[in-house]
């Protein structure tokens, strides 16, 4: 399948590069030509070199040269920019001399701009909020495995790795491996899968080769973007056709698990090709391809020790733990409370599967392809059709491992440009493809095998016979009831095995379990199918011809979310309870609607730029928000030093999972927190906390074993106290009070930049889960013998993981500090240090996961030259984060603190228009991960050879 995707992008690239490379060949136009160079006379490759006032232009070579071809009258000027030097214009009068054109050295930040802070061009220095920014320079220099990874060493930005295709960050705390409140934009469109909620990594997103730059917002920026970017917000920028064209060719080879398995080849090309025909008409297209053995999450951490689980019986503990629930092995999670014939009593599970046996193949693949159509109607005026589409395998954690596999999302957008105002509007397309989920894969290849009742009963009675037995400790005969429940089961690596995994991943339903082998009955399954879509439109217009004495921006948005039933995660609630979990059905439609309004003016001789927005968003759910902003600069009279302070009120509406879920995981249904999904099924306000539920079966037991004359229903009366009632209410969004205060300033000759800000963040309304537990029969405010007994066995309760809201405040706090120094020219050290802490976290009196998920310390260093000979530059970057506690519906656990090591050495080849890199990511190949349930990560190595031919403009 891959190879023939293969060739026809191929054979795509050919077919328009026939035309392009004809157009470029036609006659009436003259060729300009030259070296850029700095003020050491060496070599500067990647500057851009423009007609000004035209689209004609050319980056330089290896060795610093440019040609332009066209037919623009005399006299005119080249516009030559290059990021760590002083932008130049150059006049040209003839067509008859060769330029040499010298470069001087400038601080690398002082002039940059940026778009994402303000949703307009400003300078990075005079930024009202934190935003830190990578340029093409910077993501061609660094040292990680991708450019797409160099955004984990920015400024604030902590980086998850779920694999080697899906990476996700989050700044300023509440990280998640699926993060709904930070945004991902590539070019201005939300670059989320519908209905998982989250971007998936750069799946879809910008190559090696098309990335222009990269901007990341730390903190709230709802007050201008909305819902899903509470936490921050970044933006990929690519490279337009106009300004950057050629034909280019990245090649990268790169091994990783160095850990005894033998190391596993990773492969990625790339291919570019962008020409503007004329200064009207451009085209770009981008095919990329990625091939690799992903890291294993094979952690046999225990989340139910025995110590947890059985306390009454030490004989039970470390190996012999009749209750384990290993990170990384599934259906093991629940436990049944078995008796045995001396009346002691034992939480006992189910054995279940590692991931490993239940993935099989780790080999991971990224397709990806993009198209991209422009014209200028003027200068200022410029109208594009942009085509996204990315095919990805992976892996994705919620409350649950996901497999993903041949996952396709798309994205169409038509924009148009104008010098003050912006039309916008996209869709994303979203089929999981053959996807499928790890939990009921690993339930229902258990109860496919024996049900939950006869695997019960069988494992009590084994227990009893090996009891019998003269000399059997209490470990030896748990091992023998485990064997004797287990005889017959689905062993990994057998043909049986494969082909029982293969039908479950086959099956859309997780609601259904057969009762044994033999069954003809309809089988449980593990499919993850969803078909969904989003629509978007989106409008900002700059009010600065009508208005004088303000900078007056307005904008507007629409957003609504279409929802095709799959039967397991969303589900058509005009169904009858016991007929919603078949595919199919009314679609579910969620949608928004918001628009702001924001004023900035300068006072002072331009030394204070005092910036307010209001932004009010209604969503079909709930009530409107408003989101205000109020922001000051001031810039000291020699533009040295820029203070700046910010406050914001911010709002975020459930995400669509969290509104609308509906899904049955391992007998537990996690449910969106709308008001009419919980109609007859009373997790509201007739159910227990689901760890109060399992708190009150261990004491129960403990009470039986510690009193053989108890009996159980007397020990249950004693540890009724145990039970909590949840008292759980429908869900309401989210609020933020952010304060943010920063400084920038660039001193001695350039040479030194600093970088720092500080943040206090109140949540209100925190969403995030609770797990409860609701009797078959009975009231939860009447604790009657047939409600206790409900309780003791999970089998008679209804089990809900309810998307709800603490009703505490959650504070958090911390500040980033970022040090530039640049030395002998061209030498460059930097670093940042970050600390993120919780001020206040009162969750856990209402049992509400906040998810902190951040380490309070966490630091990068890079040092590098970009040319410490001719044509060799190198760049070494260390990362050290502090251990921290990792805490979600998955399970909880410490996260150990580690360090890597990237380094890279880049040699340019300027006649062959070649540069070659060989380097690595953690190179010292140490071993950690990053979150609970997720992958070992160790080293990996890599060389890459990227060709850059720049075309002969016209």
């Amino acid at each position: 399948m891959y190879t023939t995707r293969l060739q026809l992008a191929w054979l795509w690239l050919l077919i328009l590069l026939f035309p392009a490379i004809a157009q470029a060949q036609l006659n009436g136009s003259y060729i300009i030509a030259g070296k850029i160079s700095g003020d050491k006379n060496e070599a500067l490759a990647g500057a851009t070199v423009q007609i000004k006032g035209t689209s004609f232009g050319a980056l330089t070579d290896s060795s610093g040269r440019f040609e332009i071809t066209t037919n623009a009258k005399f006299p005119f000027k080249l516009q030559i920019r290059l990021l760590g030097y002083q932008p130049q214009e150059f006049e040209v009068k003839n067509s008859n001399s060769r330029l040499q054109i010298q470069l001087l050295t400038q601080s690398l930040l002082v002039n940059e701009v940026v778009v994402s802070a303000s949703r307009q061009q400003e300078k990075l220095m005079r930024s009202p909020v934190a935003i830190e920014k990578l340029d093409i320079k910077a993501l061609k220099e660094t040292p990680a495995a991708s450019f797409y990874d160099a955004i984990g060493n920015l400024k604030g930005v902590q980086m998850t790795t779920a694999g080697l295709t899906f990476k996700v960050f989050n700044t300023r705390g509440f990280n998640v491996p699926n993060n709904f409140r930070f945004m991902q934009l590539v070019d201005g469109v939300d670059n989320q899968a519908a209905t998982l909620g989250v971007p998936l990594g750069n799946a879809i997103g910008p190559t090696e080769l098309d990335i222009q730059s990269v901007e990341v917002t730390p903190g709230a920026s709802s007050a201008l973007y909305g819902m899903n970017a509470l936490n921050g917000m970044s933006n990929l920028i690519t490279k337009s056709p106009f300004r950057y064209q050629g034909i280019s060719v990245y090649q990268k080879l790169a091994f990783n698990h160095f850990d005894g398995s033998g190391p596993k080849p990773i492969t990625e090309t790339a291919v570019r090709y962008a020409q503007a025909f004329n200064d009207k008409l451009a085209l770009k297209v981008n095919f990329s391809y990625m091939q690799g053995t992903d890291w294993y999450a094979d952690s046999h951490n225990d989340f139910n020790p025995g110590s947890k689980a059985n306390p009454s019986f030490p004989q039970l503990q470390g190996a012999d733990n009749v209750a384990n629930d290993a990170w990384n092995k599934y259906a093991d999670q629940s436990t049944f409370p078995i008796t045995d014939k001396n009346g002691k009593a034992y939480n006992v599970s189910r054995t279940g599967y590692w991931e490993k046996d239940l993935v099989g193949d780790y080999t991971v693949r990224n397709l990806k392809f993009d198209g991209a159509l422009h014209y200028r109607f003027k200068p200022n005026l410029e109208a594009s059709y942009t085509y996204r589409v990315g095919q990805m395998d992976g892996f994705f954690q919620r409350g649950n491992r996901i497999g993903l596999k041949n996952v396709l999302v798309q994205n169409h957008k038509v924009e148009l440009v104008g010098q003050d105002f912006t039309l916008r509007s996209y869709v994303s397309l979203e089929n999981t493809g053959n996807s499928y989920n790890m939990n009921p894969l690993a339930d229902n290849l258990e109860k496919s095998f024996k049900s939950d009742k006869v695997w019960q009963a069988d494992y009590t009675n084994a227990l009893n016979a090996a009891l019998n037995a003269e000399g059997t400790n209490i470990a030896e005969a748990h091992r023998a009831a485990r064997a004797a429940a287990d005889a017959g089961r689905w062993t990994p690596g057998t043909q049986a095995f494969d082909r029982q995994v293969a039908k479950i991943k086959s099956i859309n339903d997780w609601d259904i379990y057969p009762t044994s082998k033999d069954s003809t009955n309809k089988s449980g399954g593990a499919a993850l199918i969803q078909m969904s879509h989003f629509y978007h439109v989106e409008g900002t217009w700059n009010l600065r011809r009508y208005i004088h004495f303000l900078d007056v921006l307005v904008g507007a948005d629409y957003r609504t979310y279409e929802i095709i039933p799959d039967g397991n995660n969303f589900v058509d609630f005009t169904k009858p309870l016991d007929k919603r979990s078949t595919p199919g059905g009314k679609n579910i439609w969620y949608g928004k609607v918001g628009g702001f309004v924001q004023a900035s003016k300068t006072l002072l001789h331009d030394q204070l730029k005092l910036t307010a927005s209001l932004r009010y968003d209604k969503s079909q759910e709930f009530d409107g928000k408003f989101n205000p902003r109020v922001a000051a600069v001031y810039t000291t009279p020699n533009q040295r030093h820029n203070f700046r302070a910010s406050w914001q009120n911010g709002f975020r509406f459930p995400s669509l999972f969290e509104a609308y879920s509906f899904v049955n995981n391992g007998n537990v249904r996690r449910v969106g927190g709308l008001a009419f999904i919980e109609d007859g099924l009373g997790y509201f306000k007739n159910s227990f906390l689901t760890s109060s539920a399992t708190a009150f079966t261990t004491a129960v037991n403990k009470a039986v074993n510690a009193n053989s004359g108890l009996t159980r229903q007397q020990a249950e009366v004693q540890q009724a106290g145990v039970l909590k009632v949840a008292n759980l209410d429908p869900i309401v969004p989210e609020q933020i009070q952010a304060f943010e205060v920063g400084y920038k300033s660039v001193l001695f000759d350039n040479r030194v930049f600093i970088d720092i800000d500080g943040y206090y963040n109140t949540y209100k309304h925190f969403i995030g889960q609770v797990e409860a537990a609701v009797p078959k029969t009975g009231n939860v405010n009447d604790l009657t013998q047939e409600v206790l007994d409900q309780m003791y066995d999970k089998q008679y309760q209804n089990r809900y993981r309810v998307w709800t809201n603490s009703k505490s405040t959650v504070q958090n706090y911390g500040f980033a500090l970022g040090v530039t120094y640049n030395f002998l020219k061209t030498f460059t050290v930097s670093g940042n240090v970050n600390y993120n802490t919780l001020a206040q976290d009162k969750t856990k009196d209402d049992a509400l996961i906040p998810g902190f998920n951040t380490p309070k310390w966490f630091t990068n260093v890079s040092f590098g030259n970009r040319q410490v000979l001719p044509n060799l530059g190198f760049n070494v970057v260390w990362h050290w984060q502090d251990n921290f506690y990792w805490q979600n519906l998955f399970g909880n656990g410490d996260v150990p603190a580690y360090s890597t090591v990237d380094a890279q050495v880049t040699y340019g080849l300027p006649k062959l228009h070649t540069s070659v890199k060989v380097g690595g990511s953690n190179i010292f190949n140490s071993s950690y991960f990053q979150y609970v349930g997720g992958p070992t990560i160790k080293g990996l190595y890599y060389v890459a050879i990227t060709y850059d031919l720049p075309f002969k403009k016209k």
